[in-house]
């Protein structure tokens, strides 16, 4: 492929265009006209550059299929996507949450640039320009009138062969953690740390029970309630400063500007045949203007993060069981 061909051109531009509305929209956020967390970013810098792409590859072409518009527009995204990773614009966190959306968006914008070529060719390179403006226009409006915060909570079981008093035993004190004790996940491949172990300084209400996990995240759930063999409900006391940047990516990091659990805790129960059902909930505070997106995102982080604590606890209260009934 030639460098100064149009479908080169529409790569590059379109590469470019998302790395400057990076930098600008962040620049934009120092003077609270703008977000890199926001809908004009997420959503519309990808339209853009979807658009860029199909638009140049028109010069060099006179038709393309709807899923050609759809698949070439996804070109120059991969390629900015993966210049902010080596430029450290971005984290590998970051980009994995944003890639369905740039991917579904910069669709859109294919599709568009295709629509626009069909119905109104003179007016093409204005049409361009108008999308390319678009987030730096909309943004500050969006990020001083628009909130859409939210709470929801996130749920989960488990059903463990041990009865409760020895499953209990396993919440308040989790010892060092061996790699092979936690299921591998999602949030792993994209760079999320595991935990290493938990810790309490004392019992009942008003203890602190630390939580350490990979890359020095450390951070405190102060209990709200005890109920031996019922149920420990804590609080999250997270100081953002504390985990280091590197880390989380800073869109993304516990108790920041934007993802902060509030409330958490396990209860438990007994089912018909003496196992106990352990249930681990997190109240999650979400202050994107996403809406489904970032809730869906939210969902899969904590369930993994629940599936992986509960298939811990699950396995360790079994050996524990086990371990009791060898020796006697």
């Amino acid at each position: 492929m030639q460098l100064n061909s149009p479908k080169s051109i529409g790569i590059l531009l379109g590469t470019l265009y998302g790395i400057f509305m990076r930098l600008f929209i962040e620049l934009f956020n120092a003077y609270n006209l703008g977000s890199l967390v926001s809908i004009s970013f997420m959503f519309l810098v990808p339209v853009a550059i979807g658009y860029i792409r199909i638009h140049f590859e028109f010069k060099s072409t006179e038709i393309l299929t709807k899923r050609q518009m759809v698949t070439i527009a996804w070109q120059p995204i991969f390629v900015f996507l993966f210049v902010s990773v080596i430029t450290l614009l971005e984290g590998s966190i970051c980009v994995a949450m944003a890639l369905p959306a740039f991917m579904f968006f910069a669709s859109i914008g294919g599709l568009l640039a295709g629509f626009v070529r069909k119905r109104e060719i003179k007016k093409a390179n204005s049409s361009l320009l108008s999308i390319a403006l678009l987030p730096i226009l909309l943004s500050p409006i969006e990020v001083n009138f628009l909130n859409l915060s939210k709470t929801y909570e996130v749920t989960n079981s488990i059903t463990i062969n041990a009865p409760i008093n020895v499953v209990w035993q396993q919440l308040a004190n989790v010892s060092d953690i061996k790699p092979q004790e936690v299921p591998f996940s999602l949030t792993q491949l994209i760079g999320v740390p595991k935990p290493l172990k938990a810790s309490m300084n004392a019992s009942g209400i008003g203890a602190v029970r630390t939580s350490t996990w990979q890359k020095g995240v450390i951070f405190k759930e102060v209990i709200t309630d005890w109920q031996p063999n019922k149920q420990m409900l804590y609080r999250f006391d997270i100081d953002p400063d504390a985990i280091p940047d590197d880390a989380l990516d800073k869109h993304v990091k516990l108790g920041g500007e934007y993802f902060s659990p509030l409330y958490g805790g396990y209860e438990l129960t007994e089912d018909k045949g003496g196992n106990t059902i352990l249930t681990l909930k997190t109240t999650v505070q979400d202050n994107t203007n996403f809406g489904v997106y970032s809730r869906i995102w939210g969902e899969v982080i904590f369930q993994d993060f629940h599936h992986s604590l509960l298939t811990l606890m699950k396995n360790r209260a079994e050996k524990s069981l086990i371990a009791v009934i060898s020796h006697n």
